[in-house]
């Protein structure tokens, strides 16, 4: 099973969630929610990886997420 970083940290500035990977080029999302972030990466990791040249298959991929915040 093949496994991909996705960080995803909060901006306060922005007030959204940012999701970025270098384990997955071009990958660069955003959403005011955690749980809509989520989803869209789920949707864009596999059109990433294909248009990158990345054999994948829907079924191998694992996703971990983490609610990563700065403490003010």
């Amino acid at each position: 099973m093949t496994e991909y970083q996705i960080i995803m940290t909060w901006d306060d500035e922005a007030s959204v969630w940012i999701a970025e990977s270098d384990d997955v080029p071009g990958l660069i999302l955003e959403s005011d929610s955690f749980d809509a972030l989520l989803e869209r990466v789920k949707m864009a990791v596999p059109e990433l990886l294909e248009l990158n040249g990345k054999i994948y298959s829907q079924t191998k991929l694992h996703f971990k997420a983490e609610r990563l915040a700065v403490v003010a």
